[in-house]
């Protein structure tokens, strides 16, 4: 399966032109956007109306910079938006996980909460992907300003449950960077977005 993973657009014109080059030219199976789709709520309709038109459906979280009602009414007017917020995604063999919003607190205890149903539903799946907004704690892609400042939650979940990727985002600064806890391949798409085999 071939993923287009892409985050922190927020509705930059330039960017959105480079992802359509790109998924016109791969032909991926599947989108994936990370949150901050907008620029605190703004040009998220102009952006997801862009994105819609690829034809090819789309798993998105909010990030901080839109709300968890507006995905959830983004979703229901773009027939090619899924909403993976707190929710599941299956292709392939693949189960998807999303958790979205936040992206500045180290712990986010809903998160946390779910762990245990969440390592109970990957254990039935070839694989597992987790989408998240926040970087993974104590990794290349949250290390700003001399300290690591990314969610311990979401790295409890990498740590708990048998992860095979992770994107995230919300950092601009380490775009495109990658790293690894165990087996689990962690990227930052970054908003020219990357395509992931899997």
């Amino acid at each position: 399966m071939k993923i287009f993973a892409f985050t922190d657009v927020h509705a930059n014109s330039y960017a959105l032109k480079r992802i359509k080059n790109k998924v016109l030219n791969e032909k991926p199976d599947l989108l994936i956007c990370c949150g901050d789709i907008s620029l605190f709520g703004n040009g998220l309709d102009i952006s997801a109306k862009i994105i819609n038109s690829f034809g090819i459906k789309t798993l998105i979280i909010p990030g901080n910079h839109e709300s968890v009602e507006e995905i959830i009414l983004l979703c229901k007017k773009y027939k090619n938006f899924i909403n993976l917020h707190k929710k599941y995604f299956v292709l392939n063999g693949v189960l998807f996980f999303g958790f979205g919003t936040g992206g500045f607190s180290f712990i986010e205890k809903e998160l946390e909460n779910i762990i245990p149903e969440v390592k109970i539903k990957a254990h039935n799946f070839e694989k597992f992907v987790f989408v998240t907004h926040a970087p993974i704690y104590k990794t290349k892609l949250d290390y700003l300003f001399n300290a690591h400042r990314g969610c311990k939650s979401s790295r409890k979940l990498i740590m708990n449950v048998d992860t095979d990727i992770c994107f995230c985002g919300h950092f601009h600064e380490n775009e495109r960077k990658n790293d690894k806890i165990k087996k689990c391949l962690i990227i930052n798409p970054g908003k020219f977005g990357m395509i992931i085999k899997i």
